[in-house]
């Protein structure tokens, strides 16, 4: 397992904004569910595998953001994703998006975890749970 912390790099493209240059906001949320999936691969838990060997697929259910400072076409940014909580049911990140050291995005996000048949809420799998679980970050050393 690597650490709890965790960053990806993206850049910001045309498609990611608006005719001005800005990133349209709800291209944010797509850096972020990106930024969340590969933490979920770097453990080594990509969603098929997830899907496939576990019954469970997760799928966001409350999230809160705090929009700071623009980013603008060309920018190269990191996206940090942080698990918060682990609970039995679902898993709460701590999120962030930089450019050169300077934050320009918060959020805290919430998923909910599922079963992949019926896309009802389920338990974590303890097999699943017990390692998420030692992967939590207290909340005084997140998004640094």
């Amino acid at each position: 397992m690597i650490a709890p912390a965790f960053s990806w790099p993206t850049r910001v493209y045309w498609e990611d904004t608006d005719a001005g240059g800005v990133v349209y906001h709800a291209q944010y949320l797509a850096f972020l569910e990106r930024a969340r999936s590969e933490w979920v691969r770097a453990q080594g838990y990509g969603q098929d595998r997830l899907r496939r060997e576990f019954g469970l697929v997760f799928a966001v259910r409350a999230m809160q953001i705090d929009f700071l400072k623009p980013a603008r076409l060309d920018d190269a940014l990191q996206v940090t994703a942080e698990l918060r909580d682990c609970r039995r049911a679902s898993l709460v990140f701590a999120q962030a998006i930089h450019r050169d050291g300077e934050r320009l995005l918060t959020a805290t996000v919430r998923v909910a975890a599922l079963d992949a048949e019926g896309f009802r809420p389920t338990p974590i799998p303890p097999s699943l749970y017990e390692p998420l679980k030692a992967l939590e970050t207290p909340v005084q050393d997140q998004l640094k």
